[in-house]
């Protein structure tokens, strides 16, 4: 059956033809066709890992709903986490390693396909904004420890201690027993990734991250490794990672849902596989967390877990919702 909708759209669409010189920017029919006036009836979106990406979205929809661009947005986005200090697990206030250092790790990618990192960063607060700055300003994907550091430096960043006193009493409480043990949702925490699609249908990604609490120093996780912790393909979609980065590095998570993606695969079934590719390959998944989120092109959505409790916000049609995520295994 036709969809009454689509045919109207497409009869309007139909009708504006006949008004409009065949000279008509392939830019103006695309982005009419991208509200929903041709085949589709997508509207922007942004979607992001965890409860704090609720407030993530807020900034990066000020930025959509403004027709800014998808990078835009999900750079804002996440900056609102890496600057809160109750989210234990990004930028100012995350969790420190078992020496007491705060590091960070992040990426970031765009609609063309480029993109830029950042991992062991110290006393920058937005990780986030150096990694579009080495995707725009250098020649690297890249930059690492203290040569980040020099050149978020010499790009106007401004030294910080982003070690909290809160998070510098959770870190002496953990002295006591100095067990390393990544406890699976533990309040609710993790790495924040973000995926938008703007008015343009253009898809882009960020990820940011203090990653696991205690590692040991210098541990970097998935967040800044592109195809890792995330990954966009501007004609497929796009995908993000959060949980054990080990995990999700073993099995390249991120590029791994792009390309069952591209190969046919709807975002949930994309999503489930790559998680299925982690519980074949690693004996002892079940005492992990690993979620991932998918968008493709069409604005369709998939998220699963490993364990239950990994939940995701998605802002779309002016309404930011928490909404739980499936999980694979069943209690």
């Amino acid at each position: 059956m036709i969809n009454r909708r689509r045919f109207l759209s497409g009869s309007a669409l139909a009708s504006m033809g006949l008004l409009l010189s065949p000279s008509l920017k392939a830019e103006t029919l695309r982005k009419l066709h991208f509200h929903g006036i041709g085949n589709n009836e997508q509207t922007p979106l942004v979607v992001s890992t965890w409860q704090h990406g609720l407030a993530a979205n807020y900034a990066a929809w000020e930025i959509l709903k403004k027709e800014g661009s998808s990078l835009d947005a999900v750079e804002q986005g996440v900056r609102i986490s890496e600057a809160d200090p109750k989210v234990s697990s990004v930028g100012y206030g995350g969790n420190p390693d078992r020496d007491g250092n705060v590091t960070l790790d992040a990426c970031i990618m765009n609609k063309d396909g480029d993109c830029g990192s950042v991992a062991f960063l110290q006393n920058i607060k937005h990780p986030i904004s150096v990694a579009r700055l080495v995707m725009e300003k250098t020649p690297h994907v890249m930059l690492s420890g203290k040569g980040a550091l020099q050149f978020a430096i010499e790009n106007g960043f401004t030294k910080e201690d982003l070690l909290t006193e809160k998070a510098r009493v959770r870190w002496e409480k953990w002295k006591i027993k100095s067990k390393y043990e990544p406890v699976i949702n533990i309040e609710n925490h993790d790495t924040i990734g973000m995926l938008a699609i703007d008015n343009y249908g253009d898809v882009a990604g960020a990820c940011t991250t203090s990653g696991l609490a205690y590692k040991m120093h210098g541990r970097v996780g998935d967040s800044p490794i592109i195809g890792a912790g995330m990954y966009v393909d501007n004609e497929v979609g796009g995908a993000v990672a959060t949980g054990v980065g080990e995990l999700v590095m073993k099995t390249l998570g991120a590029f791994l849902i792009v390309e069952l993606m591209r190969n046919g695969k709807t975002p949930q079934q994309a999503c489930k596989e790559a998680i299925k590719r982690i519980t074949d390959k690693q004996k002892d998944y079940k005492k992990f967390q690993v979620g991932y989120i998918a968008i493709n092109k069409s604005g369709e959505i998939g998220t699963f877990s490993i364990n239950k409790g990994f939940d995701y916000a998605l802002y779309q049609d002016g309404e930011n919702e928490l909404i739980e995520s499936g999980y694979f295994l069943k209690f």
